[in-house]
């Protein structure tokens, strides 16, 4: 028997969350098959197999456990369960239905074969792996495939007459149910850090305003040339990311904190990008991005979004920035007061775009406009800093040929 525990996944972590089995009890696995989905303070992890053979689950979903405890077991000695001929003759049939005339048309080997948490997923939603596009090594089903397919359409009919049936009891008169469910330990170390932020910085928060024309004439212009060069889309997230570090060689207690006694201020820029997932807020870090160029910029923005959506983040891939920037704009905020990022000095809050009335030179045009807003920690950085750095943010979006010249 090959023993399954709980991994060391960080220095201050001592204690998890077992949030859902992705295999079950009984069940053949090979090495390197996901097993479960283990939640820390910071992120949702996923635990791979180290081992080939039958698995023995001795551990509940929702239980908290500390690193290192037993959650399971797996017979290494054991052979893959042959399934009954009843039961293959079955799926023989299920597949020949679906797939068409004869098996010469694709062997085997051809058909595409899910993960086991992959093969949850398409239970859940009524899938066949016939209908969703392996992406994996050799055609395989990974989890994203099928979270990313849409459910059978059997599954969407029960999901229509369920719904319509919840709307059927609720027209003779007024809903008044409760739901009441466990915060998770993501969710509760989110609220802790900001109601942390919130009783033990100086935190105030100065704003600014874009005018986004500039950048958005240079995107327009560069848009599909860049994207053939680098293969990644053009967004204002490079652009502010570039500016923010630019800005903060100029204002360095921005890009600092607090120590005990003691002042700590970085030469480096590493930048937190805050990304809203299904579980809560993340914060993966962009690396010494003052020297990082847009497409790179934006490359690493992109691959940290999407792990980070998908639950594929890792704990040092979100360990210590220096500085965060978040985009409230693209839920339609207007204007936010953002909360600093312990142990962060600020955070800059970016918002959305809209068409307004501004004078330039006299004269009344209309031009798209954003809201921006620093929040920082009043301890280490003075109102002249705030303001100044939020002030040359905006200058160098307005001008952004200045970011490229680096002046």
């Amino acid at each position: 028997m090959a023993d399954i525990v709980i991994p060391q996944i960080g220095e201050s972590i001592t204690e998890v969350t077992l949030t859902q089995w992705l295999v079950e009890d009984g069940s053949y696995v090979n090495e390197g098959d996901l097993l479960c989905e283990i939640e820390s303070d910071k992120a949702t992890l996923e635990m791979p197999s180290e081992n080939s053979g039958v698995i023995k689950i001795m551990a509940e979903e929702g239980s908290e456990l500390e690193i290192g405890v037993k959650i399971g077991e797996i017979d290494i000695h054991a052979k893959p369960v042959d399934k009954p001929k009843e039961e293959s003759k079955k799926e023989s049939e299920d597949s020949e239905s679906f797939s068409g005339p004869r098996a010469e048309e694709s062997s085997p080997k051809d058909k595409p074969y899910p993960s086991p948490a992959a093969s949850k997923i398409m239970r859940e939603k009524g899938l066949d792996p016939s209908e969703v596009n392996g992406s994996g090594k050799d055609g395989r089903i990974t989890k994203g495939d099928a979270l990313s397919t849409p459910a059978s359409s059997k599954e969407a009919q029960k999901e229509d007459k369920a719904e319509e049936q919840t709307v059927n009891s609720q027209s003779f008169g007024p809903s008044r149910g409760v739901k009441k469910e466990k915060m998770t330990r993501l969710r509760k170390t989110i609220a802790k850090v900001l109601v942390d932020a919130k009783n033990t910085t100086a935190m105030l928060t100065t704003f600014n305003e874009v005018d986004m024309h500039p950048v958005m004439e240079l995107r327009k212009k560069y848009k599909e040339p860049f994207k053939d060069k680098h293969n990644i889309g053009l967004g204002f997230m490079s652009f502010f990311t570039k500016a923010s570090t630019m800005a903060l060689k100029m204002y360095p207690g921005v890009n600092g904190q607090i120590e005990g006694d003691n002042l700590i201020y970085h030469d480096y820029a590493d930048v937190g990008i805050a990304v809203s997932t299904p579980k809560g807020l993340v914060v993966p870090v962009v690396r010494n991005a003052e020297s990082l160029s847009f497409a790179f910029i934006e490359k690493k923005i992109m691959e940290l979004a999407l792990k980070a959506r998908d639950g594929k983040i890792t704990l040092e891939e979100m360990r210590g920035g220096t500085f965060t920037i978040t985009n409230g704009g693209i839920f339609g905020s207007m204007l936010s007061t953002p909360i600093i990022n312990l142990p962060q000095s600020a955070i800059l809050g970016m918002h959305n775009i809209v068409q307004r009335p501004v004078a330039i030179n006299g004269q009344v045009v209309i031009r798209p406009i954003m809201y921006i807003a620093l929040s920082y920690d009043h301890r280490i950085v003075d109102g002249r800093e705030s303001v100044g750095f939020l002030k040359t943010v905006k200058e160098l979006i307005e001008d952004p040929h200045r970011m490229l010249l680096d002046v």
